[in-house]
């Protein structure tokens, strides 16, 4: 991990927010590499998602009516249980503390003490049950190691602000959590609109907030966080067949960019939300251990009918022919377009020895790599920067591509390599006789020649293959 964050720093992909006053924690900036690969992996899920008949596209204000939060459940139950310690004033999520220490014994190969701990934790509700754990079990802090610990208590997950002028309870409204509800309360709004019916989805990209009471490990849990989610509204009845579809349908997205079963896995939820019938989680192995980067949910109409309830406005599909009416249920993907970054990044990064030194590359998927191609001018001489500025200019009509002419080429390769550059293209004397290139391939280091003419075409069937 500490490899990927330095050349994540170095080579631009994420920097600290308002690094040069300190830093904030829990929020990051994308640079020029990272804000490609962001898009390139929002772009891949958008395609995926929308490029059918079935689903629709919406991009909802992050503001919304405090009564929305009201109806979907988060004033009330969006919170951590968060506890103190006395003497190092450091404040933990009391489930993550419980966590942690479950871990370091299972570590220490005590795995029945593990696994009691672990059931206790499976059934805590009440603050009073989390601290009981904490204090029975004379749980340390980490960070001064005592076991001084306040009393646990519930802090909700939502930033507050306010419209308008005077800021009181009559303002008050809330940064959006999740995306999610944006979606369901336009429901009828894109049904009528796009003319669709039942099974159909709604997808939608965007920010969501979580004053978490922790940030930790890069971008996986933060503040401020992108989300990719796509709410699928099915008739009651038929949500089972469609739960079974989106979970296969996003197993193989991952795979198609370039995942492999051994670094992802499904993770069925032993303990479900009161709305849902079946969820389960996509995890991918972090260097940290595994972690979820998307969840597939059954939803039920719990959703639709509670914005029904609490809005007074009916959420209904009703068939013109039959004149059938229900409230349709819902399957939910929810993908962090920030935790994916961190995936597709981590899964990429490899040490390779090479003749005897350390190669550090980043192998993505040609289709989500920062910048596709690269072209060198062999020497700065005899028309080799003038052909190479050519090729250059034409290639960044269609791709992401980079100028270098510093240093050795076999320097400039490793630069590329660093990024995930697919391709390397050198201009050297023989072109300027017979107006062939060399492209040399990331992965394989393999150099064929080829015209000129032909490096667009070739770099374009491979990034599209």
């Amino acid at each position: 991990m500490d490899s990927i964050l330095s050349l994540s720093k170095r080579r631009g992909f994420v920097f600290q927010s308002s690094e040069i006053y300190g830093g904030l924690n829990g929020c990051w900036d994308y640079g020029p590499l990272g804000v490609e690969l962001l898009r390139n992996v929002k772009e891949a899920w958008w395609r995926s998602m929308t490029l059918r008949d079935d689903v629709e596209g919406v991009d909802t204000a992050i503001l919304m009516h405090p009564r929305v939060w009201e109806a979907s459940g988060h004033v009330a139950q969006f919170t951590d249980p968060m506890i103190d310690n006395r003497t190092s004033k450091a404040r933990h999520r009391a489930d993550n503390l419980i966590e942690d220490f479950i871990e370091r014994l299972r570590k220490k190969g005590k795995n029945d003490r593990a696994a009691a701990i672990e059931a206790r934790l499976e059934s805590a509700m009440q603050p009073a049950d989390f601290h009981a754990i904490i204090t029975g079990e004379e749980i340390p802090d980490p960070v001064s190691g005592t076991t001084d610990w306040t009393e646990v208590r519930y802090f909700n997950l939502m930033f507050k602000t306010y419209v308008g002028p005077i800021a009181d309870d009559n303002s008050a409204v809330y940064l959006r959590p999740e995306t999610a509800q944006g979606i369901f309360v336009n429901f009828k709004n894109v049904m009528d609109a796009a003319r669709q019916k039942p099974p159909f989805g709604i997808a939608q990209i965007g920010k969501a907030f979580r004053n978490e009471i922790n940030t930790k490990n890069f971008l996986f849990r933060t503040r401020e966080f992108e989300q990719m989610e796509m709410q699928y509204f099915v008739e009651p009845g038929s949500e089972d067949r469609w739960f079974e579809y989106w979970r296969e349908q996003r197993w193989n997205w991952f795979l198609g960019y370039g995942m492999t079963s051994d670094v992802i896995r499904l993770k069925p939820h032993d303990k479900l939300a009161h709305y849902a019938k079946a969820a389960v989680d996509i995890e991918f192995q972090f260097p940290f251990g595994w972690g979820e980067v998307e969840g597939i949910h059954s939803r039920s109409d719990f959703d639709l009918g509670n914005h029904q309830q609490f809005s007074g406005k009916k959420l209904e599909y009703v068939d013109t022919v039959t004149k059938a009416r229900y409230t349709p249920f819902v399957v939910e993907t929810s993908v962090g377009a920030s935790r994916s970054f961190m995936a597709f990044l981590c899964n990429a990064y490899r040490e390779e020895n090479v003749g005897g030194e350390t190669r550090a590359v980043l192998k993505f998927d040609s289709r989500l790599a920062p910048v596709k191609a690269a072209v060198f001018p062999l020497v700065n001489k005899d028309g080799m920067p003038e052909k190479a500025e050519k090729i250059y200019r034409d290639l960044q009509k269609s791709f992401k591509a980079q100028y270098d002419d510093s240093g050795a080429v076999g320097r400039r390769y490793r630069r590329q390599d660093e990024i995930g550059t697919p391709f390397c293209i050198t201009i050297d004397g023989d072109t300027l006789n017979d107006d062939t290139v060399t492209i040399r391939d990331r992965d394989t280091m393999d150099q064929v020649r080829i015209p000129s003419d032909n490096v667009k075409r070739y770099i374009a069937e491979r990034i599209e293959r």
